[in-house]
């Protein structure tokens, strides 16, 4: 199958459904830090540690579904990540101790591996033409912003009508429910006979030489950081923290009457914010240095968490943040993505980019395990918001000396 020269195809729209199904059980773990630490009276870094555990997981398991999928086949890697994810889900709903659900989460971290950004990206990237590559990337990755939207809105309305074990149940149907589609999602040739005389090893001792290579690994962490902090930590910050909501006001109206619908509320608009921000950075991508446009979004989130820890919390501050720092929140993922196209080619696009994507992974772990860790010690998340703030300005200065510019040596698309 060649390479389509329409900007929607199957693949795109089968790989977009997969990616926000995923991402909408992914981005409702925070909702569930509170439910979870209350009925077994578990410090607030137990289960923190759990979804820590999950992305990085993901990170050490987004490499290895990028070259399971390049050498068996994209689909029967979704496939074993599906099921993988729905495996981890039931188990950590029988789950009454903080190890069992620490262990399971590594099942679910796999299982995000595999239907997630790696994966699909990859075989998105290689359906699409040169002149469409860079929106259908935005588009695959604005449509796990759309699973954010609904993922924390579904997770709590489900909490109001049962208990969280069977919320688990629901989303483990979910994302097996999903592989329905997955015939449609016919993959493109892997490579031109040029490409295929090229190897893994060669590609990847080539790419960890290059020093842009590694700035795009380090800038990636902090992405990583930020955004599973604020998912995993958000909704429990503005519960606790908020000031209330105001009587007969416009959140009240909407049916937002308590600080605890409002974090989850967040975590939804970010999702929607993004879906703009999203698609304008893919379409921003076509027509100027990615380098640039990553060093740019990753100032605008430091200048956005600065404000928001340095101002008192109301549901206004909270709403302004959710919009702003949304429309820079999952920008970079078409931005690196396409770098990596870009500098090192499409063959092994998966592996490449999920090795960088570990980088963003380790971010993760960190920044969900120090909110629960320092919470705890402290009873506040201040100290590791900061922390997010400098790894962000690290980001945006890192980016600057990238060479946008195919690797030498390397055979052309």
């Amino acid at each position: 199958m060649t390479k389509s020269s329409s900007l929607i195809t199957p693949v795109l729209i089968v790989g977009s459904l997969i990616v926000m199904t995923g991402f909408a059980i992914r981005a409702s773990f925070g909702v569930f830090q509170i439910p979870i630490a209350e009925e077994f009276g578990w410090l607030r870094a137990d289960f923190s540690l759990a979804i820590a555990i999950q992305n990085l997981a993901w990170g050490i398991g987004q490499p290895i579904f990028g070259a399971i999928a390049e050498k068996i086949g994209d689909r029967k890697a979704i496939i074993m990540g599906a099921v993988a994810y729905a495996v981890g889900l039931v188990l950590s709903a029988g789950a009454t101790l903080p190890i069992q659900h620490q262990m399971y989460e590594v099942l679910v971290g796999f299982g995000v591996a595999g239907t997630g950004f790696g994966v699909v990206l990859a075989v998105v990237g290689r359906a699409s033409s040169a002149e469409h590559r860079s929106m259908s990337l935005a588009i695959a990755t604005a449509a796990g912003s759309a699973g954010q939207v609904i993922g924390a809105p579904m997770a709590e309305a489900l909490l109001t009508i049962m208990p969280w074990q069977s919320v688990f149940l629901v989303f483990a149907a979910m994302i097996l429910g999903v592989l329905v589609f997955l015939p449609l999602m016919r993959a493109p040739q892997m490579a031109t006979r040029a490409e295929l005389e090229e190897s893994l090893g060669q590609i990847l001792v080539k790419a960890f030489k290059d020093p842009s290579y590694t700035m795009i690994f380090l800038g990636f962490f902090s992405c990583g950081y930020q955004l599973a902090f604020v998912t995993a930590h958000f909704p429990a910050f503005v519960t606790e923290m908020c000031g209330p909501i105001a009587a007969g006001g416009f959140l009240d109206g909407i049916g937002i009457s308590s600080t605890s619908a409002l974090g989850a509320a967040a975590i939804s608009l970010i999702g929607v914010a993004n879906i703009a921000g999203t698609l304008l950075a893919g379409w921003l991508g076509k027509r100027f240095p990615k380098k640039y446009l990553l060093a740019s979004v990753y100032l605008g989130r430091t200048i956005i968490a600065a404000w928001f820890i340095m101002t008192p919390m109301t549901p206004t501050t909270v709403i302004i943040f959710s919009v702003t720092m949304g429309a820079l929140w999952l920008a970079t993922v078409p931005l690196t993505s396409g770098l990596v196209a870009h500098i090192y080619g499409l063959r092994y696009m998966g592996t490449l980019y999920g090795i960088v994507f570990f980088s963003h992974q380790l971010g993760s772990f960190l920044g969900v395990w120090l909110g629960g860790a320092l919470y705890d010690i402290y009873g506040t998340y201040e100290y590791v918001w900061w922390v997010g703030v400098g790894v962000g300005a690290f980001s945006a200065i890192i980016h600057l000396p990238i060479r946008e510019r195919r690797l030498e040596g390397l055979m052309t698309n």
